[in-house]
């Protein structure tokens, strides 16, 4: 089969359902398009460098001092910010693999090494693993949760006992982009459980279940010092005024977010639900997104589903991550992934 073309993320695929990206499928909050169109106009002007309402209302959103968080271009520039403000040349950063792709790029960037810690068979992290990946030399472990691809997470004593074991002088970073989607019951919040130990933090970020990606915001919440570093690491105006004022304004749709985020979970279990059928191996998700850990056909499957209208995220030789989109494109990728099955493929 011909090689897979590689799909850009915001590039037009005409006619298809995109689910390659882990976007929400149900468009701007209603506050968002209100605001936006309000703000246009003042899009010629350098907005607030240090993003000072923002911060405000993240800050009363989570009960916190506006001392303990720092914002940047997405929830990736934040991870880059706490890089950069850790790590000098030869530092390890510890992380488990495969995750969000993003580390490795972080971690070079500053001029780290990346110690990548095999996923459980479960494609989980394995908490114990990472411990033990824990060196004299690391000053850094990110930890994805859920994580990204496999959308598989870990529990309180996994969290409590990887936060235990790790050193003082090492931050830990846990990275919630996709908070929202998870059983609270199964996946305690980072911040709650650990919030109060200063090298621990975590980050969170608007282009998922807040639907801003294009707008690109994340923050991080941690100890006053850690977020004053990363504020000092940021680059200046990175945060665009516009994008500020949809984040304040969607931080008062909370309700319409919980509710999308719900719909969400319920096509993600009902999709995972029919792969099963179909005779797939996916594991329990606690994302807007589910793995499929198709091995050498991964690539194979992503051209099969593209043929079919369906833009997937293969990582070749690994599996392939579906988005969980609106019920229509969710019907539209089964049958797909019914094709390919029954094709033998």
């Amino acid at each position: 089969m011909a090689a897979l073309p590689a799909y850009v993320p915001g590039r037009k695929v005409p006619g298809a359902a995109v689910l390659a990206s882990n976007e929400s499928p149900y468009g701007l909050l209603p506050s968002v398009a209100a605001v936006l169109a309000d703000q246009a106009a003042g899009v010629s002007r350098y907005p607030d460098m240090t993003s000072t309402r923002l911060v405000e209302a993240i800050a009363a959103h989570h009960g916190v001092s506006a001392e303990r968080i720092a914002v940047g271009a997405g929830s990736v520039e934040v991870c880059g910010q706490l890089a950069s403000a850790t790590v000098e040349t030869g530092d390890e950063v510890v992380f488990g693999w495969r995750a969000f792709e993003a580390y490795p790029i972080i971690t070079a960037v500053a001029g780290g090494t990346s110690v990548k810690v095999p996923l459980d068979a479960q494609h989980v992290h394995d908490v114990d693993a990472m411990i033990a990946a824990v060196t004299d030399r690391t000053r850094l472990v990110f930890l994805c949760n859920p994580n990204n691809p496999t959308g598989t997470a870990v529990g309180r004593d996994e969290l409590l006992r990887l936060a235990d074991a790790v050193p003082g002088d090492v931050l830990l970073v846990i990275d919630e982009a996709y908070r929202e989607y998870v059983d609270p019951d199964a996946v305690p919040d980072a911040f709650g459980l650990l919030g109060d130990r200063p090298n621990v933090v975590v980050t969170r970020t608007f282009s998922k279940a807040y639907a801003l990606a294009g707008l690109r915001v994340g923050y991080c919440i941690g100890s006053p010092d850690v977020a004053l570093a990363v504020r000092k690491c940021q680059v200046p105006f990175s945060v665009s005024g516009l994008a500020q004022e949809a984040v304040i304004a969607a931080l008062g749709d909370g309700e319409e977010v919980l509710r999308r985020a719900k719909l969400t979970v319920a096509e993600r279990e009902r999709v995972r639900g029919a792969l099963l059928e179909q005779g797939y191996e996916v594991p329990a998700s606690q994302a807007n997104f589910v793995w499929l850990p198709l091995g050498d056909r991964s690539s194979d499957f992503a051209a099969h589903c593209l043929e079919n209208a369906v833009v997937v995220r293969p990582f070749a030789g690994e599996g392939v991550r579906v988005t969980i989109g609106t019920d229509a494109e969710n019907d539209q990728l089964l049958a797909a992934t019914d094709t390919f099955k029954r094709a033998g493929a």
